[in-house]
C-alpha cells in the first residue's frame, strides 16, 4: 500500500471521471468497488471523493448538460508547478485546454493533452495529495498511455517531466516503461492502427480486483460493459470493461502488486519474441 504523500513530479498521483449522471455513476462504483464517497472542490461543479475504508482513492465530477465531452477516466501527473508544466506543455507541442486554475485549498490543475491528443491532468498538491492508497482491492495500481508510437511520446513525455525511459527492444512491440527516482511510475504503449477509433490515444487506468471474473460479471449486472472478457498475463489476470456512461478502465488481479511494472514489461517482452 502506498500512502498519500507529495510525489515527484511526473507521478501518477489522482484518476478522476467526469459523467452526467453523477448519482448513478456513483452507485455504480459502490457496488463495484466499494467506495464511499464526500464532497471535494467544485470549480468545474459538483464532484465527489471516493474513499476506501477512508482513503482517498479517486474523483468524480458532473458535467454541466450542455457539455457532450467524451466519457473517460483522467490521469494525473503530479507537479510542483502546474502553471510552468503547463507551459512546458505547449511549448512540447501539447494542449492545455482547462486552467491552471485553484480547486479549492485542495491544489492547483490543468486538464491537457499530448500531440497524439490523450488527455491527462497536471496536478500541484497543497492540503490534498492524491490517491491515499493503492494496491488493496479497488484502488488504482497503474497508468498506461495507449498510443500510436512511443517514440515521439516518450521524448514529449521526458521533455516535461524528466522520466528515465526503459524500452522493450523489439521491431514488434511498441512499449516502453517511464521510471522515476529509479522506480517503474508509468508506461507507453504503441498500438498503431489497432486503436480504438471512438477513442484515440488514451491513458489507461487499471484497479485491482481480489477477482477478476467476478468483478467482471458485476460490471455487466451494473449496467456496464465488458469489452474484453478475462484473461491470464504474466502481470496477472485481466479484463477490459466500461460503466454504464462508457469510461473504459482495466480490471487486474495483480500477480504480484509490488512488482507490477516489472510484470507487464516481462509480459510486452514475451509478446514481441
Amino acid at each position: 500500500m502506498t500512502e498519500a504523500t507529495r510525489r515527484t513530479p511526473g507521478t501518477p498521483c489522482w484518476v478522476s471521471l467526469m459523467v452526467h449522471g453523477l448519482d448513478a455513476t456513483c452507485e455504480f462504483y459502490a457496488a463495484l468497488f466499494g467506495w464511499e464517497f464526500l464532497p471535494g472542490p467544485q470549480p468545474l461543479g459538483p464532484y465527489v471523493r471516493a474513499l476506501l475504508d477512508g482513503r482517498e482513492v479517486a474523483g468524480i465530477g458532473q458535467l454541466p448538460p450542455d457539455r457532450h465531452l467524451p466519457i473517460a477516466w483522467t490521469t494525473y501527473l503530479a507537479t510542483d508547478d502546474a502553471d510552468e508544466t503547463a507551459e512546458t506543455i505547449r511549448c512540447c507541442g501539447g494542449t492545455v485546454a482547462v486552467g491552471p486554475l485553484d480547486a479549492g485549498e485542495a491544489g492547483r490543475m490543468a486538464i491537457c493533452s499530448d500531440p497524439a491528443g490523450a488527455v491527462f491532468g497536471v496536478w500541484q498538491a497543497d492540503a490534498h495529495h492524491g490517491t491515499a492508497a493503492a494496491g488493496p482491492a479497488g484502488t488504482p495500481v497503474w497508468n498506461e498511455l495507449l498510443t500510436y508510437e512511443t517514440a515521439s511520446m516518450g521524448k514529449f513525455y521526458r521533455s516535461i517531466f524528466d522520466y528515465e525511459i526503459e524500452p522493450v527492444v523489439s521491431a514488434d512491440f511498441d512499449y516502453l516503461t517511464l521510471h522515476l527516482d529509479g522506480r517503474p511510475v508509468a508506461s507507453l504503449h504503441g498500438v498503431g492502427t489497432a486503436l480504438p477509433r471512438d477513442r484515440g490515444a488514451h491513458w489507461m487506468t487499471y484497479f485491482e480486483v481480489d477477482d477478476v471474473d467476478a468483478s467482471a460479471r458485476l460490471v455487466s449486472e451494473l449496467g456496464g460493459q465488458v469489452l474484453r472478457p478475462p484473461r491470464e498475463g504474466t502481470a496477472g489476470r485481466l479484463a477490459l470493461v466500461t460503466d454504464p456512461e462508457g469510461a473504459v478502465f482495466t480490471l487486474v488481479r495483480s500477480a504480484e502488486r509490488s512488482s507490477w511494472a516489472a510484470e507487464r514489461s516481462s509480459r510486452a517482452a514475451e509478446r514481441s519474441s
